[in-house]
C-alpha cells in the first residue's frame, strides 16, 4: 500500500511540477531538427518514468538496445501490464510516442505531455475515425518520430501473449519504417498480480532485430502480425 501511495503521490505532484516545462515543449521552434526536439522532448517523461521504477523498487534488464537503427521506427511490444509505458520510457533510449485510447485524451495535464510527445489516440469502436488515426500516425513517422504500438489491443496481465491486430502494423508498412520487435516481461508482477497493489519485480526487456520495411511490404498484414509475435515469444526463449 505504501508504494502505491508513494507512486500516485508522486505522480501527480510531478505532473503538475512538470507544467512550465510543458509549457516550454510547445513553444519549441518548429523549424528545430527532429531528433533534437524528441530528444529535448522525451528528457521529462523518462525522468518521471525512472523515478517511478524506482518507487515500485523493481529491477529491470535491458537486451538489444544497440540494435535501434536511426531514423524513425515503429516499436511493436507486447503488452503486460499497466507499468508497460513507465518501463519503456525510462529504458528506451530512442524517443517515442505511442499509440493510446482515446479515453485517455481526458486525461488533464498527461494528455498534453502525449501530444506534445507525438502520441496518437484512436478509437476502436469508431472505424472512420480508427482510420484517421492510422493516417496521423503515418505522417508522424513521414516527419522522423518513432511510435509503440502494442498490438494485442489490451493487457495479458502476465498470461500467454495474445494474438497480434493488424492495425497498427499498417503503420510501418505505409509508412516505410522499420518495426523493432520489443519483447517485455515482468510488468504484470509489479501491479496486476498483486490485488492492484504495488510491489518490486523483475522486468525484463527485449530488443530484437529490426525488420526492414523491404521484409514486409510485399507481405500481408496478417502474416507479418504472426512473424512479429513469435520473434517476440522467441526471444524470451534464447
Amino acid at each position: 500500500m505504501i508504494r502505491l501511495l508513494a507512486f500516485l503521490i508522486y505522480m501527480m505532484s510531478y505532473l503538475v511540477y512538470s507544467l512550465p516545462t510543458l509549457s516550454k515543449m510547445k513553444k519549441l521552434h518548429p523549424e528545430m531538427p527532429v531528433d533534437e526536439r524528441d530528444r529535448l522532448i522525451h528528457q521529462t517523461p523518462s525522468k518521471w518514468s525512472k523515478t517511478i521504477m524506482k518507487i515500485t523498487g523493481s529491477h529491470v534488464q535491458v537486451k538489444g538496445q544497440e540494435l535501434i537503427p536511426d531514423g524513425p521506427v515503429v516499436f511493436v511490444c507486447n503488452h503486460e501490464g499497466d507499468f508497460d509505458i513507465p518501463v519503456l520510457l525510462a529504458n528506451i533510449e530512442k524517443p517515442f510516442g505511442f499509440i493510446s485510447k482515446v479515453e485517455v485524451k481526458k486525461a488533464p495535464i498527461i494528455s498534453s505531455w502525449m501530444e506534445v510527445m507525438n502520441c496518437v489516440f484512436i478509437d476502436r469502436k469508431d472505424r472512420r475515425s480508427a482510420v484517421k488515426s492510422i493516417r496521423e500516425g503515418v505522417e508522424k513517422l513521414k516527419n522522423g518520430h518513432s511510435i509503440v504500438i502494442f498490438p494485442e489491443g489490451t493487457r495479458s496481465k502476465g498470461g500467454p501473449i495474445g494474438e497480434f491486430k493488424t492495425g497498427g502494423l499498417r503503420l510501418a508498412k505505409d509508412a516505410g519504417v522499420p518495426i523493432v520487435p520489443i519483447g517485455i516481461k515482468g510488468t504484470s508482477d509489479i501491479f496486476e498480480k498483486n490485488g492492484r497493489l504495488v510491489r518490486p519485480a523483475n522486468v525484463q526487456i527485449n530488443i530484437c532485430q529490426p525488420i526492414d520495411p523491404s521484409v514486409f511490404q510485399q507481405r500481408d498484414l496478417k502474416e507479418t502480425a504472426v512473424a512479429v509475435r513469435k520473434i517476440i515469444i522467441d526471444s524470451f526463449s534464447l
